[in-house]
């Protein structure tokens, strides 16, 4: 049976509010890790942003990674993921396609349907998880021997395949 979220570690929301990133990180470390790896990339974005590197608003950003996660979608399929219509998704997507993050790519299959890509201005200025990510592989690798790393990534696939399936990224 799923824990409803008021109950999830015996808390409530505004307990578990209340809690210190120690505290977070003992009752639920997977919750605590998740957390540092958002506010690290939230810091990046705001720093970008106030350094005028950045041309998307916040939603422009969120909108972007989605399309990145969702690996080549249609407007449609990216409208369906995040619940809007599809003219409010073609607004959005035509934003992005303006300030080059994204770029519309005609269906090799079906000449009618069009994919929406990143671009590379996209991997140069957005996509800072990938490369903070490389970067704790490579100390988790340096901490860890073989079998340890090698359950450790068993783990995640599982948690990716099997404990998150409201989420629709499945790759299989």
């Amino acid at each position: 049976m799923e824990k409803s979220s008021e109950d999830i570690n015996g808390l409530t929301p505004e307990e578990r509010a209340g809690l210190s990133p120690k505290e977070r990180l003992e009752r639920n470390p997977l919750a605590a890790l998740y957390s540092k790896f958002r506010v690290h990339y939230y810091r990046d974005v705001f720093s970008r942003i106030k350094s005028r590197e950045l041309s998307l608003t916040t939603t422009e950003v969120y909108c972007v990674e989605i399309i990145y996660n969702l690996g080549k979608p249609t407007i449609q399929e990216f409208a369906n993921f995040i619940g809007i219509s599809s003219p409010n998704a073609t607004y959005k997507v035509n934003s992005l396609i303006k300030k080059g993050y994204v770029k519309k790519v005609q269906s090799e299959i079906d000449k009618r349907e069009f994919h929406i890509e990143v671009t590379e201005k996209y991997y140069r200025y957005y996509n800072i998880n990938e490369k903070y990510l490389d970067i704790v592989e490579d100390r988790l690798q340096n901490a860890l021997t073989p079998e340890e790393f090698e359950i450790f990534n068993n783990t995640l696939k599982k948690i990716y395949r099997e404990m998150m399936p409201e989420v629709g990224l499945n790759i299989e």
